[in-house]
């Protein structure tokens, strides 16, 4: 059932339910489906507020409509009020729980947007779009806290209180900006009932000698008219624009159609229809001119993936061949648009059916040898959980501008500038405990000697990322509730350039012993031997890290001996540690030397299981369980018995 025969009958069924609102709910009814969703929806808010609670159902289908003319007119907070009154008033369709999903993920309320795509999948668990949101809205999490390189600033020299928005740079140095706009000097006073705003004009603006853009100016030609036109796309010779045109036509639907404009000296010349689709009654809109010899366009046209989809018709043959779908490698169910290509040919688009942080998010997409497409979201900074969209760029140079509809109370899009810096240097690595498993809300602070204090918290598996500068030097520290901290440091020359270092913390635990490894002792004796020095420095590093923490030092040998031997062979071990520990200046009042023998065998941990398989984590090295090993698996074990640890004790020392 198509949605006019859905919205007719719902509408009749009104009419026997509140025939005393009839015109008005008509008149709602009638305006959605002729698209014009600002209107519509200022009607199904006025008749909803007099529609009596005692009335759930009818009262759920009104909240449903009117949230569903917001979400279209981009009206999110309002959206998202009537979804959540349609799903109180127990609205049939289920629409209403994905749609509310998807407003709070636009609203960056992620918990609770994942908590509404889960409620969704109990009804649809194979549905694309809920699925791809649960995964956006982890994503988005991780992207926002560890955006990209790019450099994102709002352009607020030519921002205005209506918005702005599909920018596209042309000219031979990329020196002049198109851009869409409905601000107070477009063209007409009537407000767009689809809209609720202007309609919307073209306007330029220029750079000066310096580089310094100026101040806007609308295209005063037969471009502009008092009907709605923008999101535009240059040739690459300057002298055709492409441009979405939509006319008003109070007795038919809303759509949309691409003109072209051609250039005569400086002035563009009134827009012609590009005869793309046959069917005048379908939307054509969002023209891109690709370098490869095609017209990249946005369309709900039949036989697409459903909502908008991007299509493309060879620019030499529009209107004589049948429009392409560009597949569901790159389409979706949800809303593909704004393309534009590169000269590289990459492919640039914005879409609320890839998982994404939010509304429209930015994707660059490549075709490979099989003409498959790569996706990638351009994350954070570049997106956000608004709508961002329309991006272009200065040639090859990774800069540029996009539009974006964030930070803007009322919804409005302003037109933003993105750079890639030409040098970057990262650090990464992991922040683990002693036996290499995941610490807990871990963090890693860098300080450098430029003054640079930064705290980064670590992401779930484990791992941190950020980024440094050239010819610059820092001292890190690994953190981590209950853990000891780990102080690091990285030289970074000055001709670096494209590289990643790798700095690892290790952070040993407050609450259990920890083994320090490659502590050596001549055979049946306490002398340490040489090779044990880098191991016996990293304690003196660690206790000069941790300034108020004492530790036991202690050693345990194997099961073999006696009971007697073996604890005075393993306290006269321990002694030797903190013997050398206080001779290169460690306070002795910060150290116990303990040695326990064979009375405390190692329990394995799962860094010991995945080297020794035949060992189950958990088990208990004792002479019974020993025993039932093969000899050679035995001496492994007796290998991991004679160890030496250090315990914390006290967690004050000098405080008090």
């Amino acid at each position: 059932m198509n949605k006019t025969i859905a919205l007719f009958l719902w509408f009749l069924g009104l009419i026997a339910l509140f025939s005393c609102k009839t015109a008005k709910l008509s008149d709602a009814v009638e305006r959605e489906e002729r698209g014009e969703y600002y209107e519509a929806a200022q009607i199904y808010r006025k008749v909803y507020s007099k529609t009596s609670p005692k009335k759930p159902h009818l009262r759920g289908s009104i909240a449903f409509h009117m949230a569903e003319c917001y979400r279209e007119a981009n009206n999110t907070s309002r959206a998202l009020s009537g979804y959540t009154n349609a799903i109180r008033y127990k609205y049939t369709d289920s629409t209403a729980i994905l749609h509310s999903a998807q407003m709070l993920h636009k609203a960056g309320r992620y918990a609770e947007a994942i908590k509404q795509y889960n409620a969704f999948l109990q009804i649809s668990p194979q549905n694309t779009l809920a699925r791809n949101g649960l995964t956006g809205c982890d994503s988005a999490m991780v992207w926002k806290n560890n955006p990209t390189r790019y450099l994102v600033k709002k352009m607020d020299k030519i921002s205005s209180r209506e918005g702005e928005f599909a920018p596209v740079l042309t000219g031979e140095a990329y020196d002049q900006l198109y851009f869409t706009s409905s601000r107070k000097d477009a063209t007409g006073d009537e407000k767009n009932p689809i809209t609720g705003v202007k309609n919307n004009d073209f306007f330029l603006v220029k750079q000066d000698e310096k580089k310094q853009w100026m101040k806007p100016e609308k295209i005063e030609s037969g471009i502009n008219t008092e009907f709605d036109e923008g999101a535009g796309s240059v040739t690459p010779d300057g002298s055709q624009l492409y441009y979405t045109y939509c006319s008003e036509d109070p007795e038919a639907p809303r759509t949309a159609e691409i003109r072209v404009s051609s250039r005569s000296g400086a002035q563009w010349g009134a827009g012609q229809r590009v005869e793309i689709l046959k069917d005048t009654s379908q939307m054509a809109a969002h023209p891109a001119v690709g370098v490869d010899g095609y017209l990249y366009f946005v369309s709900d046209k039949p036989g697409g993936y459903g909502g908008k989809d991007i299509w493309r018709v060879p620019i030499d043959q529009a209107g004589a061949t049948s429009p392409e779908n560009l597949g569901p490698g790159i389409n979706t169910p949800g809303n593909e648009m704004y393309p534009y290509m590169r000269e590289d040919s990459t492919l640039y688009f914005s879409s609320d059916g890839h998982p994404g942080m939010g509304g429209l998010d930015i994707f660059k997409a490549k075709q490979n040898k099989n003409d498959r497409w790569k996706i990638e979201n351009m994350k954070a900074p570049v997106n956000s959980m608004a709508d961002d969209f329309g991006i272009t760029f200065a040639g090859r140079k990774e800069s540029g501008f996009f539009s974006s509809n964030r930070n803007d109370g009322r919804g409005a899009d302003h037109i933003y500038s993105f750079a890639l810096p030409s040098a970057y240097v990262y650090v990464e690595g992991w922040v683990l405990d002693k036996d290499e498993e995941l610490v807990e809300d871990a963090t890693v602070r860098i300080v450098g000697k430029d003054g640079t204090n930064q705290r980064f918290v670590v992401r779930k598996d484990g791992t941190y990322f950020m980024e440094v500068a050239p010819g610059m030097d820092y001292v890190m520290m690994g953190s981590a509730k209950g853990y000891l901290n780990q102080k690091q440091s990285l030289s970074v020359p000055a001709n670096a350039k494209n590289e990643t270092y790798y700095v690892d913390f290790y952070l040993p635990s407050i609450s259990k012993p920890v083994v320090v490894e490659n502590i050596f002792y001549d055979f049946d004796k306490a002398t340490l031997r040489p090779e044990s020095k880098e191991a016996l420095d990293e304690i003196i590093a660690m206790l000069d890290d941790n300034p108020n923490v004492t530790v036991e030092l202690s050693a345990h040998t194997d099961r073999k001996g006696a009971e007697t031997y073996n604890e005075n062979l393993s306290q006269r071990r321990a002694q030797s540690v903190v013997d050398y520990l206080i001779a290169h200046g460690v306070a002795s009042d910060r150290l116990q030397a303990k040695g326990y023998g064979k009375s405390q065998p190692k329990t394995v941990t799962k860094s010991i299981t995945e080297i020794f398989e035949f060992l189950p984590e958990g088990q208990v090295l004792d002479e019974p369980f020993i025993g039932t090993l093969s000899p050679e698996e035995q001496e492994f074990a007796d290998q991991i018995n004679r160890r030496t640890e250090f315990r914390v004790l006290t967690t004050d020392y000098g405080l008090y």
